[in-house]
């Protein structure tokens, strides 16, 4: 399994196979009834006596399972598994057999064996959920497969930008959005969550810009579907855009890529004069932020700033997503 590019939104690797019940390996396999579905199960999980939320998935076992870094999905995904009551267990590569070669599918064996009913998985491999949900026969959540998907940033950013901009409904139709445009920058080559949004916001009616400079955005990523475009000009795309998402450069993932950062904090990063020259414009951010490169920090802390907003969603939406992992979903 190689890292994908942004080319081709099918399932890498030939892993072709539908996904078992409770999984979310990439967002095309959610319908917008299951959208809908989610995202009021994530409303009514939030506003649930914590008591009551933690009886229902009481004493179930998830285990994360974790190769790369993170701080947002990590802990989130583990705060919502035990909101529910689940016993959680967090595996990283720095501190398990992983370090020592064990493959994946090993991995997830011994999980299982270990009485693990669904994993949580970050992996630097496109591919990776379907060969671990193939192996081991339980539910995977993909919580970010190398530059291919993050499916679970993709919902809780669609309930960020439903809250301002919709009134925070989840009834999700085809022309949800229709009229809005959403400009995502930066280093969209590279970014999973750029692949997930601009694969599901098109869906509801969306426009998507793609902004970036030529080496962190290659002209065949105008190919993912309808309803999304090109623009090189920051400017021009933040004059039709109702909202922003700014994307850090991957330098982990660069491999020999040359950016001038002074010429690209000149032309794309989001600063206090553009948010000035576009009142009406909503900032958002996956992170991590690198502050001062593509985002300064007037704009990050400013009041239309929905960054942190994010953040908080995303709890909501990933305890909707684990409580669907293990049949504990349905709206009571």
């Amino acid at each position: 399994m190689a890292g994908s590019g942004l080319a081709g939104a099918g399932m890498p690797g030939g892993f072709a196979h539908d996904p078992l019940p409770g999984s979310l390996l990439r967002i095309e396999d959610l319908g917008l009834a299951d959208i809908s579905e989610i995202l009021a199960l994530a409303s009514e999980l939030e506003s649930e006596d914590p008591l009551r939320r933690a009886f229902r998935l009481a004493k179930r076992r998830v285990a994360l399972l974790f190769y790369e870094s993170s701080t947002r999905t990590r802990t989130s995904f583990e705060l919502a598994a035990k909101a529910l009551g689940a016993d959680t267990t967090l595996i990283s590569s720095k501190s398990s057999s992983i370090e020592k070669g064990e493959s994946l599918k090993d991995t997830g064996l011994t999980l299982r064996a270990l009485g693990a009913e669904a994993i949580i998985l970050r992996n630097s491999f496109s591919g990776a959920p379907w060969l671990l949900e193939r192996a081991t026969g339980l539910p995977v959540l993909n919580a970010g497969d190398g530059m291919h998907q993050h499916p679970s940033q993709a919902l809780l950013d669609l309930r960020t930008m439903l809250r301002v901009l919709r009134g925070g409904t989840t009834d999700i139709t085809e022309d949800l959005l229709e009229g809005v445009t959403i400009t995502i920058c930066g280093d969209i080559l590279h970014s999973r969550v750029a692949r997930s949004n601009a694969l599901l916001l098109p869906r509801l009616g969306a426009r998507v810009l793609l902004c970036g400079p030529a080496q962190l955005l290659p002209e065949i990523a105008a190919s993912l579907g309808e309803g999304i475009a090109i623009e090189r000009d920051l400017d021009r795309a933040l004059a039709q855009s109702d909202v922003v998402m700014m994307l850090r450069i991957q330098a982990e993932r660069l491999a020999g890529l040359h950016i001038d950062l002074e010429a690209y904090r000149t032309g794309f990063q989001l600063n206090e004069d553009r948010m000035e020259k576009y009142p009406a414009l909503w900032l958002m951010h996956p992170g991590p932020m690198i502050r001062g490169l593509e985002i300064a920090d007037a704009a990050a802390d400013g009041p239309r700033s929905l960054i942190e907003e994010q953040v908080r969603h995303g709890l909501a939406v990933r305890m909707a997503l684990v409580a669907r992992a293990l049949g504990a979903g349905s709206l009571q």
